[in-house]
């Protein structure tokens, strides 16, 4: 829409830098912004450093929530009701640093009244590059937060999902590293997020064009880019479910990704135990997978040594009999497997300096050819499971 109003959604860790950057943006553009901001608080700290500025053309303060989930219908009056004045070009979004960003970017994208407003032009995330490097390094506690619903969850996992979700990567702070050190974390953001473009800052000084009126998220690809769902490894594109899938490109500081996809379960209890002592190279794992007794369509997610599972919707093989005749009848280019249907492993691994042939032969050693286990420690509904530290 050509008179809808551009949206930047501004993610980023706690403490990362993005108040700091949105000050500098809104000192340093000449058009009109308007800005909401979330705080989980129940003092929005960050509006205050930005209300004192005075550059905003309106400010929206959600506090005491996550806009992400519980503050959604929030988050749509407030932005409905910043339309109405309409006295402003742009609308930024800065998100508290345990929000995801994709269901805030969905708001917009979604069929909703600020859907036919609002438009997504540019998703943001700011990273601050020394706590990054620590991350991938290992050299770190993991820290955690807790959400409105009482769940504990790493802060490593929800900023590696920020990364993957965004348009522009603001690696902040860059005063704190080397060169070479740098270096290595561009490196490891590249292999996370192919498509972003990296922006280098200190205290968030740079030009309000590279996140302003870009025009980078792809709102014909929003479903699959809001949708982290499924491992996929776009530096090999092979399916070929009886070979290894993986390649060792010689990239600098040795940042890899292996595909791993294969049409066999894996046994609970094998597989738990390679949870817990997945290799201290391993920076990121990603996607779904099955095991033995479990129809559940499981997710990993693994950062800062922490290997998360949860529970998705069962398998369409997993389903009753009638319902998944009708899935199939519905889906004509479902990949199906004789013996196991929709059932698949589909797993990619990040790591520097990872051995692929290693881990594939441990993740092999944990198939087996019999489905009906005891579905081991692994989640069957919308419970959560770590292993690791």
């Amino acid at each position: 829409m050509a008179d809808a109003i551009p949206v930047t959604i501004l993610s980023g860790a706690l403490g990362a830098g993005k108040t700091t950057l949105l000050n500098h943006l809104l000192t340093s553009v000449d058009e009109r912004i308007a800005v909401l901001v979330n705080d989980m608080g129940q003092l929005n700290v960050d509006a205050e450093l930005i209300a004192e500025g005075g550059t905003a053309e309106g400010i929206a303060e959600l506090s005491n929530g996550c806009i992400c989930c519980e503050l959604q219908d929030d988050l749509e009056t407030a932005v409905m009701r910043l339309a109405r004045s309409r006295e402003f070009d742009h609308l930024v979004v800065e998100s508290s640093g345990i929000s995801e960003p994709a269901p805030v970017a969905r708001l917009f994208t979604a069929r909703s009244k600020a859907a036919a407003v609002y438009r997504v032009d540019t998703l943001v995330t700011v990273v601050d590059a020394a706590a990054f490097h620590d991350l991938f390094a290992g050299e770190s506690e993991p820290e955690r937060a807790e959400t409105e619903a009482g769940e504990s969850r790493p802060l490593s996992d929800l900023l590696i999902e920020q990364v993957e979700c965004c348009d522009v990567l603001v690696l902040n702070k860059c005063d704190l590293l080397s060169a070479t050190e740098l270096d290595e974390v561009e490196a490891v953001l590249e292999r996370l997020a192919p498509e972003a473009r990296i922006v280098r800052t200190e205290f968030g000084d740079l030009d309000p064009d590279e996140i302003l009126h870009t025009g980078l998220f792809d709102s014909e690809d929003s479903d699959g880019r809001l949708t982290l769902d499924r491992a996929k490894d776009e530096h090999t594109g092979h399916d070929d479910y009886a070979d290894h899938d993986h390649r060792h490109p010689n990239e600098a500081y040795g940042v890899t990704s292996v595909t791993y996809r294969r049409r066999r379960p894996f046994d609970p209890a094998a597989l738990a135990d390679l949870l817990g002592s997945l290799p201290e190279e391993l920076i990121r794992a990603k996607g779904t997978f099955w095991v033995a007794g479990n129809g559940a369509k499981l997710r990993l997610g693994y950062a800062g040594r922490i290997a998360r599972v949860t529970a998705g919707e069962p398998w369409i093989a997993a389903r009753p009999e009638v319902e998944r005749d009708l899935y199939r009848e519905n889906r004509p280019d479902l990949e199906w497997h004789e013996q196991w249907g929709d059932r698949e492993q589909a797993l990619v691994f990040i790591g520097r300096g990872l051995d692929h042939e290693a881990l594939i032969d441990r993740l092999d050693a944990c198939l087996t050819d019999d489905a009906d286990g005891d579905g081991g420690p692994f989640p069957a509904d919308d419970d959560a499971v770590e292993f690791g530290r």
